[in-house]
C-alpha cells in the first residue's frame, strides 16, 4: 500500500486518515496554503502552518484548524508529519509524510526564486515527491524578478507621461502581494481593488509590511487616481468600478505572458511574465535536490514532464488533480 493515494477526495493517507489538500469535504485535511483550489470549504479538521493561518481562516471563515511552525513534526496514528517551506505565497508549504522509513513529500504550489515575502523554498529529501508542474514545459523559463519589476515600474511611468492610469493584474491572495512589494511608490500612488486590500489586510495585522495603498472604492475620482496605479485580480478588469477607469493601461502579470499568444487574447497592453510558480530550470531543480527516485506530477504538463523525467531515469508517472495551478480565465481568490 502506497504511503498516499490518490482518491477522488484528494492525496490520502490511509494510515493516518488525513488528506492533503482535499477538494470535497474530509473529516481531517492538512492544507499547504490558502489560495481557493487548495484550501477548500466543509472540512470537520484543518491543519497548516501557523502563516497561513490568518488567510485561511479570513476566506474560510469558522473552521476547526490548528496549526504549526515550519519544521515540527506532528505524529498521527505513527505517521510524522512536517510543513515545510515552498516560497509559493506567504504559509505556503511542502508536506513531509514519514511512516516506517519511507518518506513522501506532496509539494503543493511552490518556486525556486526568493521573492522577499513568502518563506524561501528549501528541499526536503523525500524517496517520493508529488511535484506540481503547473510549467513542466522547457519553453518557460523566468527572467530574475528584479528584471521583471523595472519593467512594469517603467511600464508605470511611461503610461503616467502619457496620462494614462496603470490597471495591473495578479490574484488578491500571494501574486497582488508581490506586485505591491516590487512597485516604486516614488512613481505615484497606489491603489488596490477591494479583494487584494481586503488580504493586504489580513496580511498586515499578521505583522507583514506592505507598501501603504488606497482601497478603490465608487466613490474614488478619476482624478484622485491620476499618475497612479491599481492593482485588481483579473476577474475584476471587467467590472463597472474598473471599466469606467480612462485613459488606462491594463498589464497581466503570469507566467503565462511567457506566450504572446496569451497576452493578445487576454486584450491587454502589456504582459509581465512573473509567476509564483516553478519554471522548468524550477522544476528540475527542485526534484534533483529531494534526490527522490519516484516522482508523481500533478496539474500542468503532466504527460509531457513525466515523460521527459523517465527519461532522466526516474520512476515518474502523472496523476490527476482538481488543482488549479495558475489560471487566467478565472480569479480563485476574489471571494
Amino acid at each position: 500500500m502506497a504511503l498516499l493515494e490518490f482518491t477522488d477526495h484528494g492525496i490520502y493517507c490511509p494510515q493516518a486518515d488525513v488528506y492533503i489538500d482535499p477538494w470535497k469535504p474530509v473529516k481531517r485535511a492538512l492544507i499547504t496554503h490558502g489560495h481557493g483550489d487548495h484550501a477548500r470549504a466543509g472540512c470537520d479538521y484543518y491543519l497548516c502552518t501557523r502563516s497561513a493561518h490568518p488567510v485561511i481562516r479570513y476566506r474560510l471563515g469558522p473552521i476547526h484548524i490548528e496549526t504549526v511552525d515550519y519544521g515540527e513534526t506532528r505524529l498521527i496514528n505513527g505517521v510524522r508529519f512536517s510543513f515545510h517551506p515552498a516560497g509559493h505565497i506567504v504559509g505556503s508549504a511542502q508536506i513531509r509524510v514519514e511512516f516506517q522509513g519511507e518518506i513522501w513529500v506532496a509539494s503543493g504550489d511552490y518556486k525556486l526564486e526568493d521573492d522577499g515575502l513568502a518563506e524561501a523554498f528549501a528541499p526536503v529529501s523525500c524517496h517520493t515527491f508529488i511535484t506540481e508542474c503547473t510549467f513542466g514545459l522547457p519553453r518557460f523559463k523566468w527572467q530574475p524578478q528584479a528584471q521583471i519589476f523595472s519593467d512594469i515600474n517603467g511600464w508605470w511611468t511611461q503610461n503616467q507621461q502619457e496620462g494614462k492610469i496603470s490597471i495591473l493584474t495578479g490574484y488578491a491572495l500571494g501574486k497582488a502581494q508581490r506586485l505591491l512589494q516590487g512597485l516604486n511608490p516614488d512613481i505615484g500612488p497606489i491603489f488596490a481593488q477591494g479583494a487584494v486590500e481586503n488580504v493586504n489586510e489580513v496580511l498586515r495585522n499578521q505583522g507583514i509590511r506592505l507598501p501603504k495603498t488606497t482601497r478603490l472604492a465608487q466613490q474614488t475620482k478619476t482624478k484622485q487616481l491620476t499618475g497612479g496605479i491599481i492593482i485588481t485580480p483579473p476577474s475584476a478588469l471587467g467590472s463597472p468600478l474598473i471599466r469606467r477607469i480612462a485613459p488606462a493601461s491594463v498589464g497581466v502579470a503570469s507566467g503565462w505572458m511567457a506566450e504572446s499568444a496569451t497576452l493578445q487574447s487576454f486584450k491587454a497592453d502589456r504582459g509581465f511574465a512573473l509567476s509564483d510558480h516553478a519554471d522548468w530550470d524550477g522544476l528540475n531543480s527542485a526534484i534533483a535536490a529531494t534526490g527522490a527516485e519516484r516522482v508523481i506530477a500533478t496539474h500542468g504538463y503532466t504527460a509531457q514532464f513525466s515523460q521527459w523525467l523517465r527519461e532522466q531515469g526516474y520512476d515518474a508517472h502523472a496523476e490527476k488533480t482538481l488543482f488549479e495551478g495558475e489560471v487566467l480565465e478565472t480569479d480563485l481568490e476574489l471571494e
